[in-house]
């Protein structure tokens, strides 16, 4: 088995028996990366040079003898929402393109920290704004199942960097499923944690009160090996929760007997194809041979999930991305007459359409007259949605559901429809809106031989019931580490 083959567990265990060194590790996945980037186009940055400088200072460590982290040594990709000093973060928009940011945000401080080593950035739909990584104002990227599907979004690069071999982990953003949505599409394990746990400082926002950074690995173990060095208290962030983080890895266990999952039959009805909904029925009865009981729950507030994500989202994003204004830092027009026309031309050009669309509608939903007619009415209806959940986990542990009503669409399928574009986050969104953690994995396949995930939802704080959950059915169906191309 070539390295680029295995996961990130397997990689962590050769380099602290010394099998491999992290600098073969990293020539490797660029390696794999020259193979296979000009199909997929996962990357808008690659980082070699300082990749190597960095495997090399570990190796050295490694030799000396000093007490390194699980991780150290392994490649990781991150998204390009996340500040990464002195390397270009561009949101994959024009506005931001030539952007070199003059901080580390808190999880890159991590990642350094823990010795992981950063390959490049990976591309998303502009500013996170999209569900199948086509809203990209610099380049395109595809599933590496069949390269003309899409990958998801927003984090489609990040999901096809693990999905196509270049890298085993990877690090992305999730407002209303755009690490979960990818991971079910490129057939890899994406996480979104419990809003608060990983530090939000440095990710360039789109919704502040939905983003949250997670991890992306081949298996579930290496989610929980990168959760790990993402999680923690920060006090650079206002919205990080000051509380003790359990190590998820150490606390993984497959014995889930016992366990009580909800099936919400909401999410199984109208929308749903039939090969998703059997697929996570399935994974519902392998559950029950592991011992768990399954049982069925209602969410009935469910259904407004969407439409309450739409006007929150995009009010906030209206209000941050209010900074981008062609003055401090950015896209400038180069022609204009006076300041009102330098904002106009600077927003019109810099922003892409969609990102357009977000902003303008949120704008209205904030406006005066219309504030308490949809702003205020869907923060209400947010509290409502986390009480359902809430009465919902006082009967299970878990809530199994769909990642989304179809498997990876063609590219150019639904870019002219926004609304079907939208309709793709119904199963995601309502976990941002109630700041929950959720998981997804792979748990079957349609008949384009395209990935089926499965959503695990925990409550607050829940990580350990997901990756236990997540880690049984795993070993019982055998699909975990697959690699496209």
């Amino acid at each position: 088995m070539e390295l680029y083959q295995k996961t990130a567990a397997e990689l962590s265990a050769m380099l602290n028996n010394k099998e491999v060194s992290s600098v073969e590790l990293t020539k490797a996945a660029f390696a794999r990366t020259a193979q296979v980037e000009d199909k997929v186009g996962a990357y808008i940055t690659l980082t070699e040079e300082q990749a190597l400088a960095d495997a090399a200072a570990i190796d050295e460590k490694r030799a000396a003898g000093e007490t390194l982290s699980p991780l150290a040594g392994v490649p990781v990709s991150v998204k390009d929402n996340i500040c990464t000093k002195g390397v270009k973060t561009t949101c994959a928009s024009r506005m931001l393109e030539n952007f070199l940011p003059p901080y580390n945000a808190t999880v890159m401080d991590k990642l350094h920290a823990a010795g992981l080593v950063m390959t490049g950035k990976t591309n998303l739909d502009e500013f996170a704004m999209g569900s199948s990584c086509e809203n990209s104002a610099l380049q395109k990227t595809r599933n590496p199942h069949n390269l003309d599907h899409v990958t998801g979004g927003s984090s489609g690069g990040a999901a096809a960097s693990v999905a196509a071999g270049e890298v085993s982990i990877a690090v992305g953003s999730d407002t209303g499923g755009s690490i979960r949505q990818p991971a079910s599409f490129c057939g890899v394990v994406g996480m979104k944690p419990t809003y608060g746990t990983v530090s939000r400082y440095g990710l360039i926002a789109f919704a502040s009160s939905l983003d949250q950074i997670g991890p992306f690995g081949r298996c579930v173990e290496d989610a929980a090996m990168l959760a790990d060095v993402l999680m923690g208290h920060d006090k650079m962030d206002s919205t990080s929760v000051p509380r003790e983080y359990a190590s998820l890895t150490a606390g993984m266990n497959a014995d889930i007997r016992g366990m009580k999952i909800g099936l919400p039959k909401e999410y199984f009805g109208e929308g749903i194809s039939e090969e998703v909904s059997k697929a996570v029925l399935a994974a519902a009865e392998t559950y029950k041979q592991l011992g768990a009981e399954v049982v069925e729950i209602s969410l009935p507030l469910s259904k407004y999930a969407l439409p309450i994500y739409y006007i929150l989202s995009s009010a906030e994003a209206s209000s941050n991305l209010a900074r981008f204004d062609g003055v401090k830092y950015g896209y400038r027009a180069k022609d204009f007459d006076g300041l009102v026309d330098l904002y106009v031309k600077s927003r019109s050009e810099g922003f892409g359409p969609e990102v357009q669309r977000r902003i303008m509608l949120g704008t209205y939903v904030l406006s005066s007259g219309y504030y308490d007619a949809y702003y205020k009415k869907a923060r209400a209806a947010q509290r409502a949605i986390r009480a359902d959940y809430a009465k919902a986990f006082e009967q299970v542990d878990v809530i199994l559901t769909p990642v989304a009503p179809t498997t990876a669409y063609k590219i150019g399928e639904k870019t002219s429809d926004p609304l079907q574009m939208y309709m793709g986050d119904i199963c995601t969104v309502s976990v941002n809106i109630a700041g929950l953690p959720a998981l997804v994995q792979p748990c079957g396949y349609d008949a384009e031989k395209l990935p089926i995930g499965m959503q695990l939802i925990g409550p607050r704080f829940g990580e350990q019931k997901l990756v236990n959950a997540g880690l049984a059915f795993e070993k019982a169906s055998g699909l975990s580490n697959i690699v496209a191309l």
